[in-house]
C-alpha cells in the first residue's frame, strides 16, 4: 500500500474490527469530553480538550468541513498535549472537530543503522500467526524494525507486522536533547515499510513503530471562520 505523507498531511484509515479467540485487553476509556474550539482571529482556530485515559498513548484531531464529513486527520499529538491551533483558515467556511485517543503495543527505539531483532530489546521471537493489537504485552508490537538513513537526508524503515488487525502504524521520533517521542508518521495498515525525510533538527534522532487502535470518538465542535 502506498505509504502517507508526514503526518500533519495524513489521511487516515478506519480501524477494521476482526474475530479473534484471544482475550482481548481491557476496553478503552470513554471519549475525552470537554472539546473546544475558539476562533482566535479571523481565521485560527484553537482546540483544547482534557487529557482522557491516562492509558493512551495521544491524541487525534480530526477536522470537516460538514457535520456529516468527510473527516481528514490533522494531527497526531503525544497525551501531555492538549491544545493545538489550526491556523490561516478559508475565510467565512463551517470547520467541525473532533478527537479520540489513540493506543497501540510499540517496537523497541531504534536510531539509523540499527536494528530491533527478534528476542532483542524486550521482544519475543515473532508468533507464527499475527494476534490481535489488543494483546497484552508486546506480542501484536513491530518487531525486526531496521532504520537506513539515504543519500537524500531521508531515512527508510522497515519492520514486521505482527498484528492481524491494526488501524495503521505510526512512527514516532525522538530527536536529540529531547526525553519524550512524538508522532511524525502515519502509514495504512498491513503496511511493512515506510521513508522520512529528515529536518535538519531530526538528524541523529530516535524512533519507533507503534501498531495503532482507537478509542471512542469525542463529540464534535464547530466554528466558522470570519472574513479575512
Amino acid at each position: 500500500m502506498p505509504v502517507k505523507t508526514r503526518l500533519a498531511l495524513a489521511a487516515l484509515a478506519v480501524l477494521v474490527a476482526a474475530g479473534c479467540s484471544a482475550a482481548p485487553a481491557a476496553a478503552p476509556a470513554p471519549p475525552p469530553h470537554g472539546l473546544t474550539a475558539t476562533l482566535t482571529t479571523p481565521t485560527d482556530i484553537d482546540l483544547r480538550w482534557p487529557a482522557g485515559d491516562p492509558a493512551a498513548a495521544g491524541h487525534l484531531l480530526e477536522y470537516a468541513n460538514s457535520a456529516d464529513g468527510p473527516w481528514t486527520a490533522l494531527q497526531y499529538v503525544p497525551r501531555s498535549q492538549t491544545a493545538y491551533r489550526h491556523p490561516d483558515l478559508i475565510p467565512e467556511t463551517p470547520f467541525y472537530y473532533r478527537v479520540r485517543d489513540f493506543y497501540g503495543p510499540v517496537s523497541a527505539v531504534v536510531q539509523p543503522g540499527s536494528d530491533d531483532r527478534p528476542g532483542s530489546a524486550g521482544h519475543a521471537t515473532p508468533p507464527a500467526a499475527a494476534v490481535p493489537v489488543r494483546t497484552p504485552g508486546d506480542a501484536a508490537a513491530p518487531a525486526d524494525v531496521t532504520v537506513v538513513p539515504a543519500e537524500d537526508a531521508s531515512v527508510h524503515f522497515t519492520w514486521a507486522d505482527r498484528s492481524s488487525d491494526e488501524a495503521g502504524f505510526l512512527v514516532e521520533i525522538r530527536k536529540p536533547g529531547v526525553a519524550d517521542f512524538v508522532p511524525v508518521e502515519i502509514t495504512d495498515p498491513d503496511t511493512t515499510t515506510c521513508a522520512l525525510s529528515l529536518l535538519p533538527d531530526e538528524q541523529g534522532s530516535a524512533f519507533r513503530v507503534r501498531a495503532l487502535y482507537y478509542g471512542p470518538l469525542s463529540p464534535v465542535v464547530d466554528r466558522t471562520t470570519g472574513k479575512d
